[in-house]
């Protein structure tokens, strides 16, 4: 596969607003990988910039969970959160799971729900309301629990820093484990047992696991442990293999590191989404208009969302009765309710978008140099101001906030955050907290949360500009692109798609390449309803359909919009349609090719 190379940023300024560079793999390594991709020039420098070593180059394309599969033993408190468990089991006693609303709690809990089924147990279920509960468990859930009977509480994707409720948990006398991945304070809270790889004396490594992740490996730990005890269900131990199609969505749905472990469920976890076994998952994607349910893309774009949308508008439990449920008419009925919210959010995410992106644009019409967004309006529900700042954060290429109050929501404003590498937004929204300028929040590097009353708002913006301005470099930084390789349009094929993707599955942590396609000539526009942009463009070599997601009414789009010579960056997208196959390229950015 030819490929060129360059040795200077060839775009200085793109349409939108940003600066391309391309990646300079070492030669000599290279040179050493090669021999173990066929020969494949182009695959040894996209690993070589990834920083796979020879010896790695086999594990990274087919991880296995026989190389990968992590000790359960080598969690603090893992096992012997699975004895609690397993006492609790044979015993008969009532434990109920708490996990958090997203996809990553609601494939935890069904992971529980289905190995307590198959030793012929129900598990409770209890997930906060995120309007009038928040996040996590709370003193007057874990009342509620102990009042209606349950023995134990498990939670999961959430519980390692509630220490309030974690003590009114041991006050009422209710044993709580807590299975967890977030990060936490240095002294674990009181509680039964507290797993979680990031805990600080935790030794497992695995850190980089999604909640899905671990509740997989403790469904591990408790067959193991059943085997020591010489004790089964009737029909044997579950095979966990059955549900690493849960593991594998709520590891992607969280955006966890595609590295280790993660890769091995990823991968294999495909396979089995792919077979449709899981009955709300099959009914979810048959009401989402998807056949087979084999790639990323579906996982995290098309299921991801709607699982999502139960806790952001409408019923939290949602998500989780569908993946634990095993009845296809309760699997329908809930997967359209499901459907119905999802287009329910999107109406409500755009309408704030819309809103939100104005507000953006007049900030930095007013100061070019601003090193925060900082959108709020009263009404804006707080279940998808994290997607609407995350859009923002896209867009501009700088860490957004988005804050709404009022309308049913409550007098105390609540904002979530979205930031840039470089730039940790909760330190930075810790620290205001600590000053005094918002009620309280914070986060981790990449996101963040926080309540302030809206009469606080002007006192934050002058706050964060002046902490902000520290980070000029790191935001500079965040406008860079970098170009893995240059493509002719004659090298836009299947048979490319195909080599690049046995790199795959990309993630976070993995990202899927970016190509550029150097000084073509677009030839035909046509918008795709009233957002999306599909291009043709051509060069000497030969001709490519592209598609610009999301470009309408942006620099981007009316750049585009305008035809003429351009580079554009972008991924490869395969495509089908009557029964031909191509490859199409998805445009990321663009550039005047001057």
């Amino acid at each position: 596969m030819p490929y060129e190379t360059a040795s200077t940023p060839f775009v200085p300024v793109s349409h939108g607003g940003r600066f391309w560079t391309l990646r300079q793999p070492d030669e000599a390594a290279v040179r050493a990988l090669t021999p173990h991709l066929q020969g494949e020039d182009l695959l040894a420098r996209l690993l070589t910039t990834r920083g796979i070593a020879p010896e790695e180059v086999e594990t990274f394309l087919n991880p296995t969970l026989r190389a990968l599969f992590p000790d359960p033993a080598s969690f603090q408190d893992m096992m012997k959160a699975a004895g609690l468990v397993l006492d609790a089991l044979v015993d008969g006693r009532n434990v109920t799971v708490f996990a958090d609303y997203d996809v990553d709690g609601g494939t935890s809990s069904a992971i529980l729900a289905r190995y307590f089924r198959a030793w012929g147990r129900e598990i409770g279920l209890y997930v906060p309301d995120r309007l009038t509960e928040g996040y996590g468990p709370s003193p007057a859930a874990f009342r509620h629990l102990k009042e209606i009977g349950s023995d134990l509480v498990i939670t999961v994707d959430c519980g390692a820093a509630a220490v309030d409720a974690l003590a009114e948990a041991e006050a009422i006398g209710l044993p709580v484990i807590v299975i967890d991945h977030h990060l936490m304070g240095k002294t674990p809270p009181a509680c039964a047992a507290l797993v979680n790889p990031n805990r600080a004396d935790d030794e497992s490594g695995q850190g980089h696991l999604a909640a899905a992740g671990v509740v997989y490996v403790f469904a591990a730990a408790l067959n193991k442990l059943a085997r020591e005890r010489g004790i089964a269900p009737e029909g044997g131990l579950p095979n966990i293999l059955e549900w690493l199609d849960l593991c594998a969505l709520g590891t992607l749905c969280d955006m966890s590191p595609l590295k280790g472990a993660n890769r091995a469920f990823v991968k294999q976890g495909l396979k089995v989404l792919s077979a449709g076994q899981n009955t709300g998952l099959r009914a979810l994607a048959d009401v989402a208009g998807i056949g087979t349910i084999e790639t990323v893309y579906h996982a995290t774009f098309v299921l991801g969302p709607r699982l999502n949308a139960g806790g952001r508008v409408g019923d939290p439990w949602l998500a989780a009765k569908l993946l634990a449920t095993d009845d296809r008419s309760e699997a329908l009925a809930l997967a359209e309710r499901l459907h119905g919210l999802n287009d329910e959010r999107k109406a409500v995410e755009n309408a704030i978008l819309e809103q939100a992106s104005v507000e953006a644009q007049k900030t930095l019409d007013a100061n070019p140099d601003a090193g925060v967004l900082i959108a709020a309006g009263e009404g804006w529900h707080p279940g998808v101001i994290g997607i609407v700042a995350g859009r923002l954060k896209d867009r501009f290429h700088l860490p957004a906030i988005v804050i709404g109050w009022g309308e049913g929501l409550g007098p105390v404003a609540k904002g979530s955050a979205r930031s840039v590498h470089g730039v940790n937004i909760g330190d930075a929204i810790a620290a205001a907290a600590k000053d005094g300028v918002i009620l309280s929040g914070g986060g981790h590097a990449m996101a963040g949360g926080l309540s302030l009353e809206p009469e606080q708002l002007p006192a934050l913006r002058d706050w964060m500009d002046a902490h902000m301005a520290e980070f000029a470099q790191e935001r500079a930084a965040a406008k860079e692109l970098t170009i893995d390789a240059l493509l002719a349009t004659s090298q836009v094929r299947p048979d490319l798609y195909d080599a690049i993707g046995t790199l795959g599955p990309f993630g976070q942590g993995a990202p899927e390449p970016i190509f550029a396609l150097k000084d073509v000539e677009i030839t035909h526009t046509r918008p795709i309803g009233e957002n999306h942009l599909k291009l043709t463009v051509e060069d000497a070599g030969g001709r490519v359909e592209a598609l610009v997601w999301r470009c309408m009414g942006t620099p981007l789009g009316d750049a585009l919009m305008q035809r003429g010579r351009v580079h554009l960056a972008g991924k490869l997208k395969d495509n089908e349609w009557n029964g031909r196959r191509t490859a199409q390229f998805d445009v990321i950015d663009a550039a005047p090719a001057d």
